[in-house]
């Protein structure tokens, strides 16, 4: 090997190595387990009460190294009152021993003790928020009869390339083996949590309908929600809503799936359609898939993708029509 090919590899290894480790550094820790998540994970989450007088409800993200974000909905948290286009406020806060404080525009906020305490300027007290713990209503959802059980925790034989993590859960990754009609697809998620972590580096994976459209999965818990975000059908429509909740709780998709329909010269006579509700709220109503999204597999199957974090996956079950 010659001298010039020798420091083409060289410099070519060094800035692998150098790119391998600037994204450890920028995905920092990751934890699957909330008892080893720590402090920052503890302090994260959702809280609702009154502020000024109204109904608010508050996000408060985990940003790593002790900082954190509040985000602010006037009229309740995202699905129970706030919903898209409505006003947000946002600040950020570092840690303090066990207290958060946020100073926003015209007032300021104090998270202790699972309690957030809203001030004015003048620092006269304008409310306080509790911590809440919301869950979807359709979590743990029984197959209704005649419906085919794709996991159920016991085995993945149901899946391609399907692995069962040692806590009984179906790592993604994975294809079915046979192909799917329309019909009622009910499936639970966990994104880890990844505080350092950013955009696509967070939590990512996908559920990819009749093997071809992605339902983003995606801890985007507290951002504005894109079609590349969690709900969003990717490159194609953004949620309604923005339903993730905190990285770590279980979350639901129950989707409605209708394929295309052809005449019987086998031309397309309309587009596939779905209704998605994340955490039973819908995002998407009878919404129309004019194109394939990225990263698909052949049509027909449900496809869990892979994208290098450990997110799992329960309670997988399709009622076809």
């Amino acid at each position: 090997m010659n001298y010039y090919l020798r420091a083409s590899l060289g410099f070519a290894l060094l800035v692998a190595c150098s790119c391998f480790a600037l994204c450890a550094n920028v995905q920092g820790q990751t934890f699957t387990d909330p008892e080893a998540a720590g402090q920052a994970y503890q302090l994260q989450g959702e809280y609702e009460g009154e502020a000024d007088g109204k109904k608010t409800g508050v996000q408060v993200i985990a940003l790593g190294e002790g900082r954190f974000r509040l985000v602010g909905y006037l009229g309740g948290l995202p699905g129970a009152g706030w919903k898209r286009g409505d006003d947000r406020k946002q600040a950020e806060g570092e840690l303090d021993g066990d207290a958060v404080a946020f100073e926003g525009d015209t007032w300021s906020a104090a998270l202790a003790d699972g309690t957030i305490k809203v001030t004015s300027e003048d620092g006269d007290s304008l409310g306080e928020l509790k911590r809440v713990e919301r869950k979807s209503p359709t979590l743990g959802a029984k197959p209704p009869e005649g419906a085919t059980v794709l996991f159920d925790g016991k085995s993945a034989e149901q899946f391609e390339g399907g692995k069962v993590s040692p806590d009984g859960h179906l790592m993604a990754g994975c294809t079915t083996k046979e192909k799917l009609g329309d019909g009622t697809l009910h499936i639970e998620f966990r994104t880890p949590f990844m505080p350092e972590a950013r955009g696509q580096g967070r939590g990512n994976s996908g559920v990819y309908l009749n093997g071809q459209y992605e339902c983003q999965v995606l801890d985007s818990f507290g951002l504005e929600g894109e079609d590349n975000e969690c709900g969003g059908i990717y490159s194609i429509a953004k949620p309604d809503v923005n339903m993730c909740l905190p990285p770590l709780a279980w979350q639901t998709y129950d989707i409605e799936f209708t394929p295309a329909k052809t005449n019987d010269a086998g031309e397309k006579t309309a587009e596939p359609r779905v209704t998605i509700r994340h955490n039973g709220v819908v995002i998407h109503d009878d919404l129309e898939l004019p194109k394939i999204t990225p990263g698909g597999v052949e049509a027909g199957y449900l496809h869990l993708q892979d994208h290098g974090n450990p997110v799992v996956y329960r309670n997988i079950w399709v009622a076809e029509k």
